[in-house]
């Protein structure tokens, strides 16, 4: 969020969406930019269609965390799953459990840089990830991602940007390919 407004103003921006909850003083600036340069946004969306798919926002309720209100994507493209959980949190997870059916996801990015506040032993054991992204620093300050959080991902090949650089899933004749470029 921190260079959302460094982004918007040096690229072509066609549309924003905000989280559910309240805006903080971050996203408050961001809107007046959006509104100065014409930009429409949304917040707490539902569905959002590109082209012939649809990314699918696993919203469950208002969370006075902001970490468990960011977008939760779920997008099914020729029947391949992935989960995008944002920052969200053990909590969110179980409230997305309860509230969506999801199983054998293909493709996880893996919440809040692999903390310990996220990707608890349940949910990846529900979701059962095929492949799980990590985006996290090298060296980071926060020691991300956690051994607990790695140890819960042990079943799923796990990809870490600090470790495997940029990580592109491509989809041909129905099969999946991973591709890195090392950092």
């Amino acid at each position: 969020m921190g260079e959302a407004i460094n982004l918007v103003e040096n690229f072509k921006v066609e549309k924003v969406i905000f989280n559910c909850g309240e805006f903080n003083e971050l996203e408050s600036n961001l809107i007046k930019v959006l509104e100065k340069k014409n930009i429409k946004y949304y917040s707490c969306i539902k569905e959002l269609n590109v082209d012939k798919y649809k990314l699918q926002f696993l919203n469950t309720k208002e969370y006075d965390n902001e970490n468990d209100n960011s977008n939760v994507i779920y997008f099914n493209y020729n029947n391949y799953k992935f989960l995008f959980m944002g920052d969200a949190g053990v909590e969110r997870e179980k409230d997305i459990l309860n509230k969506y059916n999801l199983k054998d996801i293909d493709v996880l990015k893996v919440g809040h840089h692999g903390s310990k506040t996220s990707s608890g032993k349940n949910f990846i054991n529900e979701i059962n990830p095929k492949y799980s992204i990590i985006s996290v620093g090298k060296n980071n300050r926060y020691g991300h991602p956690n051994k607990e959080v790695l140890d819960n991902l042990e079943k799923s090949k796990i990809y870490r940007t600090e470790e495997d650089g940029s990580i592109m899933f491509k989809i041909k004749n129905n099969s999946l390919k991973v591709e890195t470029c090392n950092p």
